[in-house]
């Protein structure tokens, strides 16, 4: 174990020109007392909600079977790896989501306000800007606002709602990068032409790393590693963003169209959620991956998104719809890997973090936003089960946004349409 006098500042930062790198949490911002006791419950807790806004097919997700013996399904064998890391939900909802058409529910899946967009509707504090209050003066941003088109699902207590980031090189640029607009822009200059944030601070890495124990090393240099990973899946990225859009007089085939990539977006946007998390800039994360009426460059599809959402039971549309939901899947079991991958404290990134996956309908064909999907991993919860709440006379999804706060050690025993109860079976 490595000798100290005193513990770090978990608000530690590397310095260099125009570069301000926040570090993950290490052993060394323990307390020795806390340390010696190994303790997992001194590394903060956090949520991520993710929400994909044109439904999940349900056939292809939902288990028959409950409990921890259910059967998988197609979806789920993409998740089989961290089958005891989640769980998922049938038979929860928000009452009362009617709205003047199919999608008003989008607005109200992290609020659970009552017919939204119709006369006089006035939205409500989401549930993430309702934890924000009470824990986001403890890091660097009370909270991540990320989505995939400008929208998001995060308000305020006002009712309004917070635009959305939607360049991963600007959220990168926000963890990392300190100074005047002309600094940061030279900076990100440099991380175009494929120079890392590293090489400005790389001196003082080397420094800081000599003070403390094997175990930080170790994990700073897995830090160190995947930003340097970020900065060039960034730097790909960007190339897209110089080059000239094509004359839209052309036919123009979904694999050339960047505005339509909305599984390599949210990709991106995934990837920078344990960056974010490990350095503790905050603990409150939330992304929507809007539909879109277009044609996402996923091999094997051919028709736009929303249309296909709208399957009327085609055989042939359900078989496009699953490879592009799939493809969300995949990029959720990859986020779960990550945080899973991560130690810290006694146990990983995932073990202190709940990462909400759903949508706001459950079945996009007719509209309908009861029995939505949902999963939840991580955060400390008992996983590996399915737990199916009556189909006809759904659990509030408020009840689970209560039980992950609480979880997180924030006191509420209410929010939203919850009923004071926690979801049955789920602990």
């Amino acid at each position: 174990m490595h000798l100290r006098s005193a513990p770090l500042s978990r608000r530690t930062f590397l310095r260099g020109a125009g570069v301000t790198m926040a570090l993950p949490f290490l052993e060394a911002m323990l307390p020795v007392r806390v340390l010696a006791a190994a303790s997992a419950a001194a590394a903060p807790k956090r949520m991520v909600a993710i929400c994909t806004s044109l439904g999940i097919y349900g056939p292809a997700l939902f288990p028959k079977e409950t409990g921890r013996g259910y059967s998988s399904t197609p979806y789920l064998d993409l998740l089989k790896d961290y089958r005891d890391d989640f769980t998922i939900f049938s038979g929860l909802s928000h009452p009362e989501q009617s709205g003047p058409d199919g999608h008003a529910s989008e607005q109200t899946w992290l609020t659970s306000a009552r017919h939204p967009g119709m006369g006089g509707f006035r939205n409500t504090i989401s549930i993430d800007q309702s934890i924000a209050e009470k824990i986001g003066l403890q890091t660097r941003y009370s909270s991540l606002v990320l989505g995939t088109n400008g929208v998001s699902q995060s308000y305020t207590r006002s009712g309004v709602m917070i635009p959305a980031e939607t360049t991963p090189s600007k959220v990168f640029a926000k963890l990392f990068i300190n100074g005047s607009k002309a600094e940061v822009e030279k900076q990100m200059r440099k991380l175009r032409e494929g120079r890392s944030i590293m090489d400005s601070v790389g001196e003082e890495a080397k420094r800081f790393s000599s003070k403390v124990g094997a175990g930080d090393k170790d994990k700073l240099d897995e830090y160190f590693t995947s930003v340097r990973e970020m900065e060039g899946r960034l730097a790909t990225a960007e190339e897209w963003v110089q080059k000239p859009k094509p004359d839209m007089e052309e036919k123009i085939s979904a694999d050339v169209s960047e505005a339509n990539d909305i599984i390599g977006r949210t990709q991106l946007l995934f990837e920078l959620v344990p960056l974010a998390l490990q350095t503790d800039s905050t603990r409150l994360i939330t992304i929507l991956i809007q539909g879109r009426g277009d044609v996402p460059p996923v091999p094997g599809v051919s028709m736009d998104h929303h249309n296909l959402s709208h399957h009327g039971q085609d055989p042939e549309k359900i078989r496009q719809l699953e490879l592009i939901e799939k493809a969300k899947l995949t990029a959720y079991g990859k986020l779960i890997g990550s945080l899973k991958g991560k130690s810290e404290s006694g146990g990983t990134l995932l073990d202190n973090t709940s990462v909400l996956f759903g949508s706001n309908l459950g079945n996009a064909n007719s509209h309908d936003w009861r029995n939505l999907p949902v999963l939840l991993a991580g955060g400390g919860f008992q996983h590996g089960q399915h737990i199916a709440c009556d189909a006809k006379d759904n659990t509030p999804l408020a009840n689970l946004f209560v039980q992950v706060a609480q979880k997180m050690g924030v006191e509420i025993d209410e929010f939203g349409s919850s009923s004071k109860a926690s979801v049955p079976g789920f602990a």
